[in-house]
């Protein structure tokens, strides 16, 4: 079989204006980035013919832990888009944009994979439309005027020692995790200690992706606090002066892209935080959008159900107003004897007691889901060495919990080898009410916020804080948020806090490391364990392999 790329430039493309018309976007909405791509004015939002319609079904795609072999979490949902389609249903999908610092580091591009990708692939990767640019110039543009403003005589009063807002850039670079800026002398700013995150955990990312309209993103920029000043008070972007130049960078960006799949079903691709280091979903706007407009959106969450999936639901349903119908539990038998005990070289050989193991976690996640009351189904993504002894294990064992385990081979076949997953989505959504609960209250402290999270969703025994993160969340709390929600910042690679603990670990605590006030945002960030918000490099990058020939055409990209 071809490579993704290949197969993404073999495809027969279709013209995005066409895409637009048959999901019935009035062409005075559309404007076009060339044949493929389009941005979707907010006007729409207006159009009182649109607004008026009822929502769709929601539907979110998650997954067990995810491992180095890979589940394909992102090839399931473009898979059941196009089986919805197949079967008849008005449907488009909702996604985030690709970061830069995956698709040149280890991880790969994120637009599907075989016959189940959405195009153009090589744009949708890199640079697409401009938005994750003009997020990280937003973003650097407010740390420029913050230090500018302490070169020209700190009217505001700012404590340099205090100062919360770091830098960001859309790449894997370790040797910017902490630099000391203003070396040089008086005509260089003042020296001080500061460091970069990746774009995807930027404020102004999560800010971006939950406001539900231009005025709530200008509201929500307003107040993003910045720093503090030597009497302890707050310092927001308002007080800077530059919400305006901010809005004249992301009033673009802010629009939704359309884009297509394979098989010419609509994509939105619209916002990209990371789920382990900040909310994991794509934009409101691009959601309420796609409710409006389709039978069923598809739209996934990063990672994990204890990650993307719990975010989606205690951070995005909240802010939106919004309630899913049924969820996706993506999980392949390789992964499940990975978290069995098995080393990845070994994963394609049988191993039903590995499987037998290892389906502990991906029970824990079924758990998880339904915690929120949803109903769910699991997409096994299927490979040629799966054996039947081996898929019908994971159907035994998930039986009790009454849940549908469905085959899907739409990487090979694409929306065909997923019909029987779009037919299990549309039983679980016509079979039940949606009965969507949150898992914790507004009004519930911030520590037992996280001790629910943790608890319930990673089943730790406790949350682990010392005396000082205590009374920095007390101090969170003092300053009236908190009532906000928490976002956690944790390791994919493990229902804990350790990326070496496979399968369903127990007995363990949750190490609190700090926290973090996102006022625009609107959420409370809690690090925990290890985790950094500037990743790294491999030794090999992704970036060793991806090149131009000499017809301007990009290989090795995934």
């Amino acid at each position: 079989m071809h490579s993704d790329i290949e197969i993404a430039r073999q495809a027969d493309i279709r013209p995005i204006a066409d895409i637009a018309a048959n999901l019935g976007i009035p062409e005075e909405y559309i404007e076009t980035y060339g044949k493929h791509k389009a941005k979707v004015n907010l006007k729409i939002n207006s159009d009182r013919e649109i607004t008026g319609q009822n929502n769709g079904k929601l539907i979110l795609v998650s997954a067990m832990t995810p491992t180095t072999a890979g589940e394909g979490k992102t090839t399931t949902t473009v898979g059941l888009t196009d089986s919805l389609a197949l079967l008849g249903h008005k449907v488009v999908t909702c996604m985030r944009e690709p970061s830069l610092g995956p698709c040149f580091g280890m991880k790969g591009g994120g637009a599907g994979g075989g016959m189940s990708q959405v195009i153009p692939m090589e744009d949708i990767n890199l640079h697409f439309n401009g938005d994750f640019h003009a997020i990280t110039s937003a973003h650097n543009l407010i740390a420029a005027i913050l230090d500018n403003h302490l070169h020209h005589g700190n009217e505001l009063n700012i404590d340099p020692r205090r100062i919360i807002w770091q830098r960001v850039l859309d790449l894997n670079d370790r040797a910017l995790r902490q630099v000391v800026l203003g070396l040089g002398g008086p005509a260089n700013s003042m020296p001080r200690q500061d460091s970069f995150s990746i774009t995807a955990a930027s404020e102004i990312m999560a800010i971006f992706c939950l406001s539900n309209d231009l005025q709530e993103l200008r509201e929500k920029v307003d107040a993003i606090i910045v720093a503090y000043n030597f009497n302890n008070h707050p310092i927001t972007v308002s007080d800077l002066k530059v919400t305006g130049a901010l809005m004249a960078l992301l009033k673009d960006a802010i629009k939704p892209n359309l884009v297509q799949t394979l098989e010419g079903n609509p994509v939105f691709v619209h916002g990209g935080p990371f789920a382990n280091i900040a909310h994991g979903c794509n934009s409101i706007i691009a959601t309420k959008l796609a409710m409006k407009l389709a039978d069923y959106t598809i739209t996934e969450a990063g990672f994990g159900t204890e990650l993307g999936a719990e975010k989606f639901f205690n951070i995005k349903c909240r802010k939106a107003g919004i309630s899913p119908n049924a969820a996706v539990v993506v999980a392949t038998i390789k992964s499940l004897k990975v978290h069995g005990g098995v080393a990845k070289k070994d994963v394609t050989q049988p191993n039903p007691e590995a499987v037998t193991k290892g389906i502990e976690n991906l029970k824990k996640h079924i758990e998880n889901i339904h915690a929120f009351h949803v109903p769910v189904v699991v997409a096994i993504n299927r490979f040629s060495y799966d054996t039947d002894e081996e898929i019908n294990i994971v159907k035994e064992k998930c039986d009790y919990l009454g849940v549908d385990v469905v085959l899907c081979t739409n990487w090979q076949d694409g929306g065909q080898g997923a019909i029987e997953l779009g037919k299990a989505v549309t039983d679980l959504c016509e079979k039940h009410t949606s009965d969507f609960k949150l898992l914790y209250d507004d009004n519930l402290p911030l520590l037992s916020k996280i001790t629910k999270i943790a608890t319930e969703m990673y089943g730790a025994n406790e949350i682990l804080a010392d005396k000082q993160l205590r009374k920095e969340i007390e101090s969170i709390e003092n300053q009236g948020f908190g009532h906000l929600p928490v976002c956690m910042a944790k390791t994919p690679g493990s229902l804990s806090t350790d990326p070496n603990l496979k399968g369903r670990p127990t007995n363990f605590g949750v190490p609190l490391r700090g926290v973090r006030l996102a006022s625009g945002a609107g959420y409370i960030v809690v690090l925990t364990g290890d985790i950094i918000t500037m990743p790294g490099l491999p030794k090999r990058p992704a970036a060793e392999l991806i090149d131009v020939d000499d017809n301007g055409l990009i290989n090795g990209l995934s």
